[in-house]
């Protein structure tokens, strides 16, 4: 994992449309949930990637965006958002570039670890979990970022 206060480096990669998305544009309106995960289809990622399309509203009032990153190809993930009503941008790091960036990386390179970072505007990571196994952590981090950023929306509009 990233140290928390780092600056979260930059990568382009391509969509579930297979066009090209930046960390920067990501961060365009306002913070990001970038989350990594193992692979489409599998339950415990169709769990999360599910608990999190049921707090898109959520995330959004809050200010926030979100992206998946794994290693499957652009189809996979198009095909993973249509069959689950995905409202988010999932990315393909085939070659697992990123991944290795970000540090999540599974054991002895195989595999990706399932992490959710928070990630401001600025690129300076906020808040980070890692928790292979456990769902219900990412769901329970991203309720924390989407009440500590509405919070933070609710003064800034006051």
């Amino acid at each position: 994992m990233l140290a928390m206060g780092g600056r979260a480096p930059e990568f382009t990669l391509p969509d579930q449309d297979e066009q090209s998305v930046s960390l920067s544009t990501l961060l365009r309106h306002g913070p990001l949930l970038l989350y990594f995960y193992p692979a489409d289809f599998t339950s415990g990622c169709t769990r999360e990637a599910c608990s999190i399309r049921d707090l898109t509203a959520e995330i959004q009032q809050a200010g926030l965006d979100v992206a998946g990153v794994s290693p499957q190809a652009p189809a996979s993930h198009r095909a993973f958002r249509e069959k689950h009503k995905l409202q988010f941008t999932l990315l393909s790091d085939v070659d697992k570039f990123v991944i290795r960036m970000y540090d999540v990386q599974g054991p002895l390179g195989f595999g990706v670890r399932r992490a959710t970072y928070l990630i401001d505007q600025a690129r300076y990571i906020r808040s980070a979990v890692l928790a292979d196994f456990r769902i219900s952590q990412h769901e329970d981090f991203i309720r924390r970022a989407v009440a500590l950023s509405a919070g933070g929306a609710r003064r800034a509009h006051s």
